[in-house]
C-alpha cells in the first residue's frame, strides 16, 4: 500500500499540470488573438476593393483582393522620402548606438578597473530619473540639432537598459580568453574587436534589433524637433496622415484616378502595413539570436 501513494500523487501531479497547461494555451491563443486579429483586419482593409472597404465587409481576410491601394501608397513621393529618411535614421543610428554601447559596457563589464562602481551607479541614475522633455529640449535646440537629424539621433544613442545586457554578456566570458590573449601581445583594442566581439553576435544582434525597431519606430522627437516637411520620418508622416484624413489626399501626393478610386480608410491600412514591412522582413534574420542574447545577458544582475 506504501508504494501506491507516490503513483497516485504522480498521476494527480501530471493532471495537475495537464489543467495548468491547458490554461496557459488558452491564455497564450487569447494574447495572440488579441495582438495578431487587429493587424490582420487592418492587412486585409489594405489590399480589399474600395466598395468592401467602404461597406464595412473587411474582417479578417481580404475580400475583392487587389494591390493598387499598396502601390498607390509606396509610390507616393512624400511617402518614398520619408521613407528614406526613416531608413537612414535607423540605419545610422543603429550602427551608432551599438558602437556606443559597446565601449561602454566593455569597459564596465571589468571589476577590477578603479571607480569602476561609481561609474555605473552614475548610468543606473540616468536609466531610472531622466532630465525631462524640457530640459532635452532645451539642449538640443542649443547645441544646434533642431531640424537635423542629429536631432532624431543623438537622444537616444544610448539605452543603459541595453547597455547593461550587454555588460552582462561581457561578465559572463571567460576570462582566460582575455589573458592569453595578452599572453601573446594583444593590446585592449585588438583584444575586443578579435575576440570579444565576434563571440557577441548573439547578445548585439539582439540589442541591434531592439536600436532598430526604437529608432523605426520613434515619431515623437520628429515631433518636437522637426518643423521642415523633408526630413520628417515616416512614423510621423504616418501620424499626421491619420489624424488629417480631411487633407490625406493631398499629402499623399495622389492622382485624380487614385482620389476617386481609393477609400481614405483603405489608404491608411496600405500605409500602416507598408511601414511594417521593412521590420518584419528583418526580424528573421535575427530571430535566432533573440532568446540567446537576452538569457545569456540577463544571467548576471
Amino acid at each position: 500500500m506504501g508504494k501506491m501513494k507516490p503513483a497516485k500523487h504522480r498521476m494527480h501531479a501530471s493532471v495537475q499540470d495537464r489543467a495548468v497547461s491547458v490554461v496557459c494555451y488558452i491564455f497564450v491563443l487569447f494574447m495572440v488573438a488579441v495582438t495578431f486579429l487587429p493587424f490582420l483586419n487592418v492587412v486585409s482593409k489594405a489590399v480589399s476593393s474600395e466598395s468592401m472597404v467602404i461597406s464595412g465587409q473587411i474582417s479578417f481576410y481580404p475580400k475583392e483582393f487587389q494591390l493598387g491601394t499598396l502601390k498607390a501608397v509606396m509610390g507616393s513621393k512624400v511617402f518614398v522620402n520619408s521613407f528614406k529618411i526613416s531608413v537612414l535614421i535607423t540605419v545610422l543610428g543603429s550602427v551608432g548606438s551599438l558602437l556606443i554601447t559597446v565601449i561602454t559596457a566593455y569597459p564596465l563589464s571589468k571589476k577590477h578597473l578603479p571607480f569602476i562602481k561609481g561609474f555605473l551607479v552614475f548610468f543606473v541614475i540616468t536609466m531610472l530619473f531622466s532630465g525631462g522633455m524640457v530640459p532635452t529640449y532645451m539642449l538640443v535646440k542649443g547645441i544646434g540639432l533642431l531640424d537635423s537629424l542629429g536631432a532624431l539621433i543623438m537622444p537616444m544613442l544610448l539605452s543603459v537598459y541595453n547597455m547593461l545586457i550587454v555588460k552582462n554578456y561581457y561578465e559572463g566570458l571567460p576570462e582566460s580568453l582575455e589573458e592569453a590573449a595578452k599572453i601573446d601581445g594583444a593590446g585592449n583594442i585588438r583584444i575586443l574587436l578579435k575576440i570579444i566581439l565576434p563571440l557577441s553576435t548573439p547578445v548585439l544582434a539582439t540589442i541591434g534589433l531592439f536600436y532598430m525597431v526604437s529608432y523605426w519606430n520613434d515619431y515623437f522627437n520628429a515631433l518636437i524637433y522637426i518643423s521642415n516637411p523633408s526630413l520628417k520620418p515616416l512614423q510621423l508622416y504616418l501620424r499626421e496622415m491619420i489624424l488629417q484624413s480631411s487633407q490625406m489626399a493631398s499629402q499623399m501626393d495622389f492622382t485624380i484616378d487614385d482620389i476617386m478610386n481609393k477609400s481614405p480608410d483603405g489608404i491608411r491600412s496600405a500605409a500602416v502595413v507598408a511601414v511594417t514591412l521593412p521590420i518584419l522582413i528583418v526580424y528573421p534574420f535575427v530571430q535566432k539570436y533573440f532568446v540567446k542574447g537576452i538569457t545569456m545577458g540577463s544571467v548576471k544582475g
